[in-house]
């Protein structure tokens, strides 16, 4: 085993005696005599997926939604992201599952990552109309923040993607220069 050469023999030893163990035995002798079988067992949070790996249910399958709490109504929603796949073949956007939140600016954008398409979007706050958006060079599940430097407002996402929805995963920040007419 070159890889192993900084390993005593007998490290190496345990290693291929592991490798060539047989599971089912380790596993007998780990299983506690006093086990009660449950009916149900957790088993992680897994995903309720049709045979092609899409959500199992009806899209929309990530949507941002504004709500007026006061009034307890929903004023508008948006579908965020698009499976380009389902999109060629006729689709209306679907959405995606999300892994982030938006971020409203004062002068009333909503900025929103989190999708599967790899997208970052800009939202009219008051209609929920896509006003803006830009492909990054990976899934930004985050929440993008607000800075200003002398006078200019900017927004930056992470980008890392992370094997989430079958993305690429990488580590980027990504930041945009807001129009001076939205400050």
């Amino acid at each position: 085993m070159p890889s192993f050469s900084h390993l005593p023999e007998e490290q190496i030893d345990q290693i291929m005696d592991f490798l060539y163990a047989d599971p089912q035995a380790a596993a007998k002798e780990t299983i506690d005599p006093d086990f009660v079988p449950q009916d149900y067992t957790f088993r992680g949070f897994t995903k309720f997926l049709d045979l092609n790996g899409y959500p199992a249910v009806k899209p929309p399958w990530g949507m941002l939604s504004a709500i007026d709490i006061n009034r307890g109504e929903i004023l508008w929603q948006t579908a965020i992201g698009e499976l380009e796949e389902l999109t060629q073949q006729g689709i209306p956007p679907t959405g995606t599952p999300l892994f982030g939140g938006p971020t409203v600016t004062a002068g009333g954008v909503v900025f929103m990552g989190g999708s599967a398409d790899a997208k970052f979007r800009a939202l009219d706050k008051e209609t929920g109309d896509i006003l803006w958006e830009s492909k990054l060079p990976f899934a930004a599940y985050s929440n993008p923040s607000t800075y200003e430097i002398n006078g200019r407002q900017y927004i930056v996402i992470a980008a890392g993607g992370g094997g989430k929805n079958r993305t690429l995963s990488g580590d980027v920040y990504v930041a945009f220069a807001l129009p001076a007419s939205n400050l």
